[in-house]
């Protein structure tokens, strides 16, 4: 499957053999001739995937019998520094049976067996430095090319969502109460909220946080709470800025 910061965009299975997307503005802007090249890299991919694992499980004598799994996870991340989104980060990498097995070093264009059984791949695929400059300028450039495109896609998809504060009684201790602050339906997630305390953010290592989650519908949602006492006379609220807003929203919570 394909993810753009956590969000499913698109995916492809043995049973319907082909690259489909799960983000209508995937499919808006992208034309049909990149879903069928998707679909071809795909397939090949899913060859090249059944006898690699073969392969495997004949160097490592497992039996053909019990269910093996050969995974790879392959991508890149920017950071921005100053007004440009810039390489930040390359993963191309392999896990077998849940265990890694094999990595590939964007700095040093050479690939990292952490067991043994992977030694004789990695000398394999060091011995074909075209390759492995090839994969360097894939994490490095196209990769990074792409995932502008689709964060730029996905921008139009701005979506605010709401925000709200509530109180419950503290489970710890029953003379407090949790203030929790509540952000959800937001996309994309890059969501910057905090608890204030008479207009002043309280430190991070007073709040509880369950960083940011993935809604079911693919939009974003985060919750931050602290405990506080009931009779406190303080004025707390909810401070909560986005890109899709113009200015941050602010809910104050009345005891």
């Amino acid at each position: 499957m394909g993810l753009l910061d956590d969000t499913q965009i698109d995916y492809y299975n043995s049973k319907d053999q082909r690259t489909i997307p799960t983000q209508h503005w995937m499919k808006e802007n992208l034309q049909v001739d990149y879903w069928e090249k998707g679909t071809q890299s795909r397939n090949s991919k899913e060859r090249w995937f059944h006898l690699s694992l073969k392969n495997l499980m004949d160097r490592m004598k497992h039996n053909e019998s019990d269910l093996h799994v050969l995974q790879r996870r392959i991508g890149c991340e920017i950071k921005k520094q100053g007004n440009e989104l810039n390489f930040s980060k390359g993963i191309d990498e392999y896990g077998y049976d849940g265990e890694d097995f094999l990595a590939f070093d964007d700095k040093e264009s050479q690939w990292v067996a952490p067991v043994d059984e992977a030694l004789p791949t990695k000398r394999k695929w060091d011995n074909e430095p075209i390759l492995n400059q090839y994969i360097k300028g894939y994490l490095e450039k196209e990769c990074v090319d792409w995932l502008n495109k689709y964060r730029e896609y996905a921008d139009k998809e701005l979506r605010n969502g709401y925000v709200h504060i509530f109180a419950k009684r503290s489970i710890r201790d029953e003379t407090k109460l949790k203030l929790t602050c509540m952000a959800t339906g937001f996309y994309p997630k890059d969501v910057m909220m905090f608890i204030r305390k008479n207009h002043t953010s309280l430190p991070e290592d007073e709040i509880e946080s369950t960083e940011i989650r993935t809604n079911h519908d693919g939009s974003f949602q985060m919750r931050k709470s602290v405990e506080i006492n009931e009779e406190e006379e303080d004025e707390y609220d909810c401070f909560v800025s986005h890109k899709s807003i113009k200015e941050a929203i602010t809910v104050t919570w009345g005891n």
